[in-house]
C-alpha cells in the first residue's frame, strides 16, 4: 500500500498491559522515538521522545502530572511542564512537543502518524 504524503495511519505499538499507569514507555516507529504514557485503562497518550530544550531523548522518563483536568509531562532535565493533549509547555512558550493521537482497540494502543510519499 503506498500512502500519499500527508496521509496518515495507525500503527499499533503495544498492549495496554505492557504499560504501567503514569510511567512512559518509547515506541519506535519508522525511525521516530515516540514517548507512550498510560493514565487510565483506555487513557494514552503519545509525544515527541526528544527534550526540545535540551534534544536529548528523555521525555519517556518524565514525570507524569497534571494542571487541572489536563494531563502533563515535565521533562526530566529541566522540569518544563508539557501538556500532553497538545504538546504546549506551560513553562516556556517557545518549547512544544509534538503530540499524536491515540487510540486503544481490543486492549491495543495504537499510535496516528504521518507517512511520507
Amino acid at each position: 500500500m503506498t500512502l500519499l504524503a500527508g496521509t496518515t495511519t495507525w500503527v499499533r505499538v503495544c498492549d495496554t498491559s505492557d504499560l504501567e499507569p503514569f510511567w512512559g514507555e518509547v515506541a519506535l516507529i519508522g525511525g521516530r522515538q515516540i514517548a507512550v504514557v498510560l493514565i487510565g485503562p483506555d487513557e494514552v497518550y503519545a509525544v515527541d521522545h526528544i527534550d526540545p530544550h535540551m534534544g536529548s531523548p528523555v521525555m519517556a522518563r518524565g514525570i507524569v502530572g497534571s494542571k487541572g483536568d489536563r494531563p502533563t509531562l515535565a521533562s526530566p532535565l529541566h522540569k518544563e511542564v508539557y501538556d500532553l493533549v497538545t504538546g504546549e509547555c506551560y513553562t516556556d512558550p517557545s518549547l512544544s512537543l509534538q503530540a499524536f493521537r491515540t487510540r486503544v482497540v481490543d486492549g491495543a494502543v495504537e499510535i496516528e502518524v504521518e507517512e511520507a510519499a
